[in-house]
């Protein structure tokens, strides 16, 4: 198995990312990529991985899906009780990561998070289907139990206590990723790969190339 894992290998030449064609404002050039991956119909384009670390310092990842992107930053929603809650508030700093492996891409996001509004929490909680709004009370987000019957049983309580109506769980909403870094990667052929570095400085981005 080591062996055959050691020679599996990929040559990436689909693209490049140059200086002078990316957008100076991470945010824009982040949407046109997304634009891109939706477009190109790759499975959930929309999906993310959030690394956060714990108060024992150990980090670890789980893969959500993005719910918003404007200038205030990137959105999800989760159980704020869940692993990555906890891990939160503790330490209000994570990192995001888009693959995108048809397009030989990846973005990477660094900085601070902060919850949603309540207003902002209640309005996609809203528009949910009614299954995940009963299966946001149901599940003890990161808890140990017993068995998956315990989730459909607490499903099945739930929708009797709540019917067509389920207020959004007190435990549940969105959190707001404020970037203070990006990096845009490009596959290359030889390794060479393509990466662009976005960081805020003083109120504004820098742009800078590093050695892949």
């Amino acid at each position: 198995m080591d062996k055959k894992l050691a020679d599996l290998r990929k040559s990436y030449e689909r693209a490049e990312l140059d200086e002078h064609a990316a957008d100076p404002n991470p945010r824009v050039q982040f949407e046109r990529w997304l634009s891109e991956a939706i477009r190109a119909q790759i499975p959930e384009p929309n999906a993310m991985t959030v690394a956060t670390v714990g108060p024992d310092l150990r980090p670890s990842t789980r893969v959500v899906l993005i719910k918003g992107c404007d200038d205030r930053g990137i959105v999800w929603y989760t159980n704020y009780e869940s692993r990555k809650g906890r891990e939160l508030a503790h330490n209000p700093y994570a990192a995001l990561q888009f693959h995108w492996v048809e397009l030989e891409r990846v973005v990477r996001i660094e900085g601070k998070v902060e919850k949603t509004s309540d207003a902002e929490s209640d309005e996609y909680f809203h528009s949910r289907p009614l299954d995940s709004r009963i299966g946001a009370w149901a599940s003890p987000q990161s808890r140990p139990i017993a068995s998956r019957a315990v989730l459909v049983a607490n499903a099945a309580r739930y929708a009797a206590q709540f019917g067509l109506n389920p207020p959004r769980p007190p435990h549940w909403g969105g959190f707001r990723l404020t970037p203070d870094r990006w990096e845009f990667w490009q596959g290359r052929k030889s390794r060479l790969h393509d990466r662009l570095c976005y960081r805020l400085v003083d109120g504004h981005w820098v742009r800078e190339r590093l050695a892949p």
